[in-house]
């Protein structure tokens, strides 16, 4: 389910042994590939239940500028790649975010776990003090299959 930040929140507070311990990770998700099917089933495994912070189309915009000859970024609009992890069977939740970083969507839900990919460091993560100011984990998942959106729009233009 695509939950606002106010309704997941309310959701949550209303029944959290129904959501805790609370796994929370986030990213773009432009082009779902294995490996993000992968990440995603590891994350769910360390908690109750997992909720998946998406980048806006705004936010992806900043993130990741348009490269000459590339399309620009997102291809897919947020609420279908929102759609799409919700219907992921470790997905139970989707909350979409324009800020840069998901620091204010992670203080706002207070998740139990913090989860992002192997291929970062805790150190280097904007999200790291608040997670930790709250008392919270951050755990990094091993990347198993290294590709990404770029990878693949690289591989369709014949970039690569």
């Amino acid at each position: 389910m695509i939950y606002t930040l106010e309704t997941l929140t309310q959701a949550i507070a209303q029944d959290p042994d129904q959501w805790r311990p609370l796994v929370f990770t986030n990213g773009c998700f432009d082009l779902l590939h294995v490996g993000h099917v992968r990440y995603l089933k590891a994350a769910r495994k360390l908690g109750k239940r997992l909720v998946v912070g998406l980048n806006s189309d705004a936010s992806v915009q900043g993130l990741k500028p348009t490269k000459p000859g590339y399309p620009p970024r997102p291809i897919v609009p947020d609420l279908q790649r929102g759609e799409v992890l919700a219907a992921l069977k470790p997905v139970d939740g989707v909350v979409v975010f324009d800020e840069p970083t998901a620091g204010p969507t992670i203080a706002a839900l207070q998740p139990d776990i913090y989860v992002k990919g192997g291929d970062y460091t805790i150190d280097a993560l904007p999200e790291t003090p608040i997670v930790q100011g709250y008392g919270g984990e951050i755990k990094l998942i091993p990347v198993e299959i290294a590709t990404g959106t770029t990878n693949i729009i690289e591989t369709i233009l014949g970039a690569r």
